[in-house]
């Protein structure tokens, strides 16, 4: 529901919300350059009394003196039975420059506030509509962005996501407070122009009934004028000379009222209203005049808006586009097996319109629903399957967040069973939690359970493709799960060189180096800029591989940047892998079809802090990326597991050359099969004091190996920073324990 109405009421009022952030952000900067050029005198150096003594001396035709909330104080005066209006220095009432206000900031501000329709309501209602939807779009994007960083804690955590996703949370994030404030404020102002709220500013101070009419005395022996202090006022209104039964107009921060000119005494005097008070406090928080480093502030804020309105509706935009149309979807009433999804950006329905074409085919009628739409009708003489991801640190997503609300309600049960399948990403401390709360309420409401819960991994089509296996026998036929997400347009790659290591020890593995064909043409810019014609990727990303004989890529991390020429990756040959035992096969000169996919949650954090990559075998590809991408030498130290230092010591020379250069700090290795074996974890906890003094540096842990070598891993790092109570859990929360497991 959050993600509806923060979509619904983003897109809806996107347009208007963009024309009043941009009007703002143009408003924003005048309050700022107004007080630049105005000299304020400090509290209590000029008083009004002297001040309007000093000005009719200057001006004998002045008609009024008026402070802006800048502190620029302005004269009205006539000459010749022309207005003119001067800003004077306020301290000897001499003049500084003509003043009259900018036709663009009033065109400009009355397009603002009412869409340049004036006082009509139809300008000032649909300025207030944009202040409602845009306090409707923060919050619902607050209360999305805690729910993606996993709570109020970690809401300055670093950013993981696609470059847009990045930029969306970062903008959303860094003008939240800004915009909330321009929306109520507006939203106050709106309702206070429909008298929905009260302003006050019609209440006005009694016109004195009877004055003395005896001589004026001198300005500067007025007391009422001598008790205001410069700061305080808002305008002064001098009476016409020679007029003695005309009083004096006062208007300050506190109230209005009028002053007799013969005793210099207030003869009526009202005072603001809490409500006007209110008032002016909110138009100062909105306007900024008289708050100008706060204009700067909002300013900057809405100018987030149409940076948010544009990445926002592009990632709707991609979401609704990745969502597949589930086609042959049985009527609920017709089907033995139903599929209920629980998705937050999509990627899980392929996932269940790849096990429903399968489940249809070997016979079955299958109805595929959202979890949220879990009812008594779903259950009965049917077999369920429940596909969930996890959002942020252990959310429900989407589709799904209703459902252990629906489910306790429920008195049916699909009486063939229930299996529950849990998608995520191992690199967030709570792995497939929402999966696992799933299963366990299933438990606790007495549901029969036809197989336990299994998780995927990143979305692997492999881990999918074993999990179909491992159900084939409960439901007494083959299932066959061949997923393949939309493969981004393949090119073409050209084998430049390869190094080869391991065949001696059992582990056979090459560190196989890419490029662009000769053949292909060659853009204009990599003409101008003399680099190869790569598309771009960092090293981390992923290339996808499609071997011969089957439709289904496989995924390697990329150890170079395409800034260096070519794509590197490593790869160990298994007996039964398709795709290792083709590339393996390779020689210089061959060609493969692949794309680059990015892979943002696995990158180094900017900065200087020191970096602790762990890597065995051909995991070391991408760490050696990272570190042949160390121009600024930051602290890197590499744990690097192998069988045999002579066999299989993956980038021995280039390691060698980035330790000389200062790109590599320092080098340990464990290998496992020498006359004095040892494996990585020993390693790290016999460096505890070293490790420890680096994480509370801010170190950034990255891990690439296998399952089994980053769970004996992450149990070192565990005993290791437990006297200085570090979890790993919180690093990894934080962005600082990054794995990249296969």
């Amino acid at each position: 529901m959050q993600r509806r109405l923060h979509a619904v009421s983003g897109i809806a009022a996107s347009l208007l919300l963009v024309a009043l952030a941009v009007s703002g952000a143009l408003l924003a900067p005048l309050p700022a350059l107004d007080r630049a050029g105005v000299s304020v005198p400090p509290r209590g150096a000029v008083n009004l009394a002297d001040l309007a003594a000093a000005v009719v001396v200057r001006y004998p035709a002045a008609e009024q003196i008026t402070r802006k909330p800048s502190g620029r104080v302005v004269v009205d005066y006539a000459l010749d039975d022309e207005p003119i209006s001067v800003t004077i220095d306020p301290a000897t009432a001499a003049p500084i420059a003509p003043y009259a206000p900018s036709a663009f900031a009033t065109r400009l501000g009355d397009f603002h506030r009412a869409f340049a329709m004036g006082d009509a309501p139809l300008g000032h209602g649909l300025a207030g509509l944009g202040a409602l939807a845009l306090l409707a779009v923060a919050l619902s994007g607050l209360r999305l962005l805690l729910t993606r960083m996993g709570g109020i804690a970690l809401l300055g955590a670093p950013v993981r996501g696609t470059p847009l996703q990045k930029l969306h949370v970062l903008a959303s994030r860094a003008s939240f407070l800004g915009l909330v404030l321009l929306a109520l404020s507006g939203a106050w102002m709106s309702a206070a122009f429909f008298r929905i709220l009260p302003t006050g500013i019609e209440a006005q101070p009694a016109y004195p009934a009877a004055l003395s009419g005896a001589a004026p005395l001198p300005l500067a022996d007025m007391a009422a004028l001598r008790a205001v202090n410069l700061g305080d006022l808002r305008r002064l209104i001098l009476p016409y000379a020679g007029d003695a039964f005309e009083p004096l107009e006062l208007q300050t921060r506190l109230g209005a009222g009028f002053i007799d000119q013969a005793s210099g005494e207030v003869v009526a005097w009202l005072p603001h209203s809490p409500a006007r008070r209110v008032y002016a406090a909110v138009l100062a928080l909105h306007t900024g005049q008289g708050l100008w480093w706060l204009a700067l502030l909002t300013g900057a804020s809405a100018l987030a808006v149409p940076v948010l309105a544009f990445s926002g509706l592009v990632l709707w935009w991609r979401r609704r586009r990745a969502r597949p149309r589930i086609r042959r979807n049985v009527a609920l009433g017709d089907a033995d097996t139903v599929i209920l999804v629980g998705s937050e950006g999509n990627s899980t329905w392929g996932f269940a319109y790849t096990l429903q074409n399968a489940l249809t085919a070997a016979g079955h009628f299958v109805h595929v629903a959202e979890m949220n739409q879990l009812s008594a009708a779903h259950c009965g003489d049917r077999r369920m399957f429940i596909l969930t991801a996890t959002y942020g640190d252990g959310a429900a997503p989407a589709t799904a967040r209703k459902f252990l609300e629906i489910l306790p309600k429920l008195k049916a049960k699909p009486k063939r069973g229930v299996t529950v399948l849990g998608f995520g990403d191992r690199d967030f401390g709570h792995f497939c939690y929402f999966a696992v709360e799933v299963e366990a309420a299933l438990i606790a409401k007495g549901w029969p359970i036809f197989s336990h819960l299994e998780t995927i991994n990143r979305e692997s089509p492999q881990e999918f493709a074993r999990w179909g296996d491992g159900i084939a026998p409960h439901l007494g036929h083959g299932l066959r799960l061949v997923h393949i997400a939309e493969t981004p347009r393949r090119r073409p790659f050209v084998l430049l060189s390869r190094q080869d290591y391991g065949a001696e020890v059992g582990a056979p593995s090459a560190v196989m180096r890419f490029g662009t064909p000769p053949d292909v043409r060659v853009g204009l810019w990599q003409k101008l800029t003399g680099r190869a014609a790569l598309p771009y990727f960092e090293a981390g990303d992923l290339i996808g591989i499609v071997p011969p004989g089957s439709n289904m890529p496989r995924y390697y991390s990329i150890g170079s940047a395409s800034a260096d020429g070519f794509l590197e990756f490593s790869v160990r040959e298994h007996e039964h892998g398709l795709c290792s035992r083709y590339l393996h096969g390779l020689c210089a000169g061959d060609r493969i079809s692949a794309f680059v996919r990015p892979n943002p949650e696995f990158r180094l954090d900017s900065g200087r802090n020191p970096v602790i990559l762990v890597g065995a075998g051909c995991g070391v590809g991408p760490l050696a990326g990272f570190i042949r991408a160390n121009k600024m030498r930051r602290p890197m130290r590499l744990y690097f597991g192998a069988r045999d230092p002579v066999a299989d010591f993956l980038y021995r020379r280039e390691m060698l050359e980035w330790l000389a250069e200062g790109k590599l700090s320092a080098l340990v290795t464990a290998f496992s099969r020498t006359a004095d074996p040892a494996y990585l974890q020993d390693k790290i906890e016999a460096d505890a004091e070293v490790l420890r003094a680096m994480v509370k540096a801010g170190a950034q842990l990255m891990v690439v190996g296998s399952r089994e070598m980053a769970r004996d891993v992450k149990a070192a790092f565990e005993r290791v920073l437990a006297s200085e109570g570090i979890a790993t859990d919180k690093l990894r929360a934080e962005g600082r324990y990054v794995e990249d497991i296969y």
